[in-house]
């Protein structure tokens, strides 16, 4: 917890215990089902948590503004996301709905109310939304047309609405069809080796 403090140092007391309350929480869920890799529980803040919050150094979510989380998985990026931006509205979705119930469960356990958690594929999800965030669910030339529809019209941002994707490695063949993608290497924000690979890439749509 103490690396996320060191980057986001201005946190609420409501805040601070919600992000404090995630390990112990998802730990004992880890031991029931595999939300993430057993072997990075003792890294859960870095890998996941911090992880997850790069976003929020490209952006900040404004109040009232709708944000979707495709193929959440465990809850990441969202629920860190929606913990940093309570103002905002967060919609966590996936397929696998044994995920989705834990994640609900999670989200009660720490009294995070700006989420609502679906069992969906992203197909049938009709919400509009300002962006569309994931954690490297599948290449962008799949993602795109999965999540464009979802894209609404107004910008209300300082950047255009559109995708912000946490994606590693190189790129360069990946982002070739999408000229506008812009990369932003995590590790200028977050000085630590892990995130050396890391990116967030925002896609305007």
């Amino acid at each position: 917890m103490q690396i996320v403090k060191q980057y986001f140092n201005d946190l609420s007391e409501i805040q601070l215990r919600q992000l404090e309350s995630l390990e112990s929480i998802y730990s004992f869920w880890n031991s029931k089902i595999n939300l993430i890799s057993r072997n990075d529980i003792k890294y859960f803040y870095k890998k996941h948590v911090l992880h997850s919050l790069s976003i929020a150094k490209v952006i900040k979510f404004k109040k009232n503004s709708n944000v979707l989380d495709v193929g959440t998985g465990g809850g990441f990026p969202g629920v860190p996301l929606a913990i940093i931006f309570p103002q905002t509205k967060f919609y966590l979705i996936d397929s696998i709905g044994k995920k989705t119930k834990v994640v609900k469960n999670i989200i009660n356990s720490i009294n995070l109310t700006n989420v609502e958690v679906h069992n969906i594929n992203v197909k049938n999800f009709k919400n509009k939304v300002d962006f569309v965030v994931s954690r490297a669910v599948t290449a962008m030339d799949n993602f795109v047309p999965l999540v464009r529809n979802n894209i609404g019209p107004i910008n209300n941002h300082k950047i255009k609405n559109g995708i912000l994707y946490l994606k590693g490695g190189n790129l360069r063949d990946e982002l070739k069809n999408f000229k506008n993608a812009k990369q932003y290497k995590i590790v200028r924000f977050f000085n630590d080796p892990f995130f050396e690979s890391k990116k967030v890439v925002y896609l305007p749509l």
